[in-house]
C-alpha cells in the first residue's frame, strides 16, 4: 500500500510544530543551507572593500535577498517532489508528500506561494536579483515538469544543476549586491574564480546525486549517469573533479589573485583536498546508506567553500 494513504497528512493549525517539521524536510535542508551561505558569501565578497560596510539599509537588502532565495530554493524542490511522488516512495520515502505528511494539494500550495513571494521580494529588491530569480525559477521548473522534464536526460539535469548553482546564483548576487551597495555592475577576479570553483563542483553534486537512487530511477525509466556508467565509475568521476576544483584554487592563491588571501586559500583548500580523498576511502558502493552520506560530505564540501572563500576575502 502506498505511504500516502497510509499516514496521517499533517495540518498547520492543529499541528502547528509537526507541520514545521514537515516544512523543513519539504525544503530539502542541504539546498537550504547551501542556499544560505551562498547569499551570506556573496554579500561579504561584495562588502569586503566597503567603508562602513555594516549599515542598517545593507542588512535589510541582505535579509530581503536571503529570504527570495529560500523562496525560489523551496518553489524548485518542492516541484521536484509534487512530480516525482511515486519515484520518491523507492528512493526517498521519508520525503513528505511520499510520506503522506502533506497532500498534493498541501505541497502545490507551499510551492505556489513559495514561487510567488520569490518573484515579488526580486521585484522590489532590485534588477539582478530578479532576473537571479526568474532565470533560476525557468530551469527550475523545466528541469521537473512534464512535458518538458529534462531531468530525463542526463546531460541536461546535469546542466541544468550547475547552471543554477555555479553560474546564475554567483554571478547574478554578487552583481545584485554591487549593484544595490555600491552602485557598481562589474565582477571582481576573486568571484570569477569563486563562480568557476562553484561550477566544477556542481557537476560533482549532479552526477553523483543518483548514485543513492539507482533502483528508483530504474524502475520508472530515468536515464542517471549512474545507470549508464555504473556507481564505481561515477564515484570516481565525482571524486576527480572535485579534486581538480581543490587543485585549480590553490593554484589561484598560489597566482595571488587580487582581493584574496593567497595563504589562507591555499591551506585551507589544500586540508579539503586531503579531506575529501580520506573520506572517499572509507566509502562501501555496495552499502546505500554509505553512499548518501558521502553525498551529503560532498554537500558539506559545498557549504564549507562559501565560508572559506569569503574569509579568504576579509583577510586580504
Amino acid at each position: 500500500m502506498s505511504q500516502i494513504s497510509s499516514t496521517t497528512t499533517k495540518n498547520l493549525l492543529q499541528n502547528p510544530i509537526l507541520w514545521l517539521h514537515s516544512l523543513w524536510k519539504f525544503s530539502r535542508p542541504h539546498t537550504i543551507i547551501g542556499t544560505s551561505l551562498s547569499v551570506l558569501a556573496l554579500y561579504i565578497i561584495a562588502i569586503a572593500n566597503l567603508e562602513n560596510s555594516v549599515k542598517l539599509e545593507n542588512l535589510w537588502q541582505l535579509l530581503g535577498t536571503w529570504i527570495a532565495c529560500l523562496c525560489g530554493n523551496v518553489y524548485i524542490v518542492g516541484l521536484n517532489q509534487l512530480e516525482d511522488v511515486a519515484i520518491d516512495e523507492i528512493n526517498k520515502p521519508h520525503l513528505p508528500i511520499a510520506a503522506g505528511e502533506f497532500s498534493r494539494k498541501q505541497g502545490q500550495l507551499i510551492v505556489g506561494i513559495t514561487g510567488i513571494l520569490a518573484l515579488i521580494l526580486a521585484v522590489w529588491l532590485g534588477s539582478w536579483l530578479l532576473a537571479t530569480v526568474s532565470i533560476s525559477l525557468v530551469i527550475g521548473t523545466a528541469y521537473s515538469l512534464a512535458p518538458i522534464r529534462l531531468k530525463r536526460f542526463p546531460f541536461w539535469a546535469a546542466l541544468c544543476i550547475f547552471t543554477v548553482r555555479g553560474v546564475i546564483v554567483n554571478l547574478g548576487l554578487f552583481l545584485h549586491f554591487r549593484k544595490t551597495l555600491q552602485g557598481q555592475e562589474s565582477i571582481l577576479p576573486s568571484v570569477w574564480v569563486l563562480t568557476l570553483f562553484i561550477l566544477v563542483f556542481t557537476v560533482a553534486i549532479a552526477i553523483f546525486k543518483d548514485v543513492p537512487d539507482m533502483e528508483g530511477d530504474k524502475q520508472y525509466n530515468i536515464t542517471t549517469f549512474t545507470l549508464l556508467l555504473g556507481k564505481q565509475a561515477v564515484f570516481n568521476l565525482a571524486r576527480w573533479v572535485i579534486t581538480l576544483c581543490y587543485l585549480g584554487t590553490i593554484l589561484a592563491g598560489i597566482g595571488r589573485i587580487p582581493g584574496v588571501n593567497p595563504g589562507f586559500l591555499v591551506l585551507s583548500h589544500g586540508g579539503l583536498l586531503i579531506l575529501l580523498w580520506w573520506r572517499s576511502w572509507e566509502v562501501d558502493l555496495e552499502n546505500k546508506n554509505a553512499i548518501a552520506q558521502f553525498y551529503q560530505f560532498i554537500w558539506k564540501l559545498f557549504f564549507l567553500e562559501y565560508l572559506f572563500f569569503p574569509i579568504a576575502c576579509l583577510l586580504q
